[in-house]
C-alpha cells in the first residue's frame, strides 16, 4: 500500500566537498504524486533569496519501465540535467509520478563544482531521498494504475 505523509519531510544535509554549504531538501508524499525541492545555503547566507533553478515532471513510462518520461517546466540551464536524472530516477524506483524543483549551486564546493563533486551531491541526495521514500518504493512490474503488467 502507498504510504501518504501528511506533512512535508524537510532535512539538510552537508553538501559534499563543501566547508560551510548544505543541500536543504523538502519532499513531499502524496497519493498520486511525489514533489521534490533542493537548493543549498552556505552559512551566513541564510537570509539571501536564492533564485529559482529548474523544475521537471517525470512519469512512469508503463511500455518501458526502464525509461521514465520527463519534461522540463522550467529550465536553467546550470540545474537542468542534475534535475532531469533526479527526477528519472526517483519515477523509476518509486513508479510514481514526480515533480523536482533544483536550485543547487556548487559554487562552494572545493573545487567549484567539477563533474566529481556534482555526482558526489548527486548520489547523496538520490541515497536521502530514496531513504526517506522507503514506504513508497514499488516493484517495476506494478503499473501506476495498481495494477499488475503479469
Amino acid at each position: 500500500m502507498e504510504e501518504v505523509v501528511d506533512q512535508p519531510i524537510q532535512l539538510s544535509f552537508p553538501l559534499p566537498r563543501s566547508l560551510d554549504t548544505k543541500i536543504h531538501l523538502r519532499l513531499t508524499v502524496k497519493s498520486k504524486v511525489i514533489t521534490l525541492f533542493l537548493t543549498t545555503v552556505a552559512a551566513g547566507e541564510e537570509d539571501q533569496a536564492v533564485p529559482m533553478g529548474s523544475f521537471v515532471y517525470a512519469l512512469p513510462d508503463r511500455y518501458n519501465p526502464n525509461q521514465p518520461l520527463s519534461t522540463t517546466i522550467y529550465s536553467v540551464e546550470a540545474t537542468l540535467e542534475f534535475t532531469t536524472r533526479l527526477a528519472k530516477i526517483l519515477a523509476k524506483k518509486t513508479q510514481m509520478p514526480v515533480y523536482v524543483g533544483n536550485s543547487i549551486s556548487f559554487a562552494n564546493t572545493g573545487l567549484g563544482g567539477t563533474v566529481e563533486e556534482e555526482m558526489e551531491a548527486f548520489k547523496r541526495v538520490v541515497e536521502v531521498s530514496l531513504d526517506k521514500l522507503q514506504g513508497v518504493i514499488k516493484s517495476p512490474d506494478v503499473l501506476p494504475n495498481g495494477t499488475s503488467s503479469s
